[in-house]
């Protein structure tokens, strides 16, 4: 497969945002009949954090990594951490009883958490409401006032409260998560 069929078959941008169960058009706008505010950033699609470190210039706010993995049962976990913290996956795997964890597969990624690699986001919990996927933050995100995420695709970021967000996950019916140490 050429490098561009590869990119396309992979393509997390709002190009293709009419084929998610809920598209970012219409995450906004959920975000905005709850009242919550953000700041919209548009770039060209971020895949990893070092492309968005290249990037994103000054944008405010606390920078995250969205890692969505599963352990051996088949368990699902999005973890959230702050873009620079070292993540050793068996540590926390022992850490929040999951045992032996592993990254979840695009097909898994798009069945419960409605979108493609490299749009990960806290706000794709929108797409998990039957709560099949165990949310898990970085402590240190916790007392940031605000925080950038994806809105289910990889080419805008929104900067909003953290409370805000926080209030919002709540209301999908993830108000309960572990923490990282």
């Amino acid at each position: 497969m050429s490098e561009q069929a590869l990119s396309e078959t992979i393509d997390a941008s709002s190009k293709y945002e009419d084929s998610l169960p809920i598209s970012s058009g219409e995450m906004l706008a959920m975000l905005d009949d709850k009242g919550i505010g953000y700041e919209l950033h548009t770039h060209p699609p971020l895949r990893t954090v070092e492309d968005s470190q290249s990037l994103r210039g000054q944008i405010e706010g606390a920078h995250i990594k969205n890692l969505y993995l599963r352990d051996g049962k088949k368990r699902n976990y999005l973890v959230v951490a702050a873009e620079d913290k070292a993540i050793d996956l068996k540590q926390l795997g022992a850490d929040i009883g999951a045992g032996r964890l592993s990254f979840g597969s695009a097909d898994r990624l798009m069945q419960f958490l409605g979108v493609r690699p490299g749009a990960v986001s806290p706000l794709t919990l929108t797409n998990d409401q039957d709560n099949n996927v165990t949310l898990v933050l970085d402590r240190n995100l916790m007392t940031a006032e605000k925080i950038n995420v994806h809105p289910l695709v990889n080419d805008k970021t929104i900067t909003l409260k953290m409370t805000d967000l926080l209030q919002y996950l709540e209301g999908t019916g993830h108000s309960e998560h572990k923490i990282l140490i």
